[in-house]
């Protein structure tokens, strides 16, 4: 376990790194200056991977994007929404293929709705990314 740490991190480049669907890039979180950086996973530098392997606990592997995770509140925030014709179409188009695209597509017509959904993902999001940086003894300021 590591002494808790205080530590100054770009919340939004943390965000980044949480939203990040590009299954090329790892992100990392450097422990001692709170940065964010991301690499190709392809990245052809021996020296480096090694460096990283090495200072494990200094640089830490920002977990990928969770599709699971991201499938259950879109059917959580379908489940709660009141107007039926909506639901229905929203209930379809979860059932497809790339359906987080074709779901902003929908909500796009429906302003509030597309606002509610984007807040509890955000929220969602934001949960995640702290629950993470707890897991590590990490308290950003704003947190603490």
């Amino acid at each position: 376990m590591h002494a808790l740490r205080n530590l100054e991190i770009v919340w939004e480049d943390l965000m980044e790194a949480f939203e990040n669907v590009d299954s090329d890039m790892i992100f990392f979180l450097d422990r001692e200056t709170g940065e964010v950086f991301s690499v190709p996973t392809e990245y052809d530098d021996e020296a480096f991977w090694l460096e990283v392997d090495a200072q494990q606990d200094r640089f830490l592997e920002i977990p990928p994007f969770d599709y699971g995770q991201e499938r259950q509140l879109v059917h959580t925030f379908i489940q709660g929404i009141e107007n039926e014709g909506l639901k229905g179409m929203l209930v379809r188009a979860f059932t497809g293929k790339q359906s987080h695209g074709r779901l902003n597509e929908i909500l796009s017509f429906y302003p509030e709705e597309q606002e509610r959904f984007h807040a509890i993902r955000e929220s969602f999001l934001t949960d995640r990314a702290a629950n993470w940086l707890e897991e590590h003894d990490i308290y950003p300021p704003e947190r603490l």
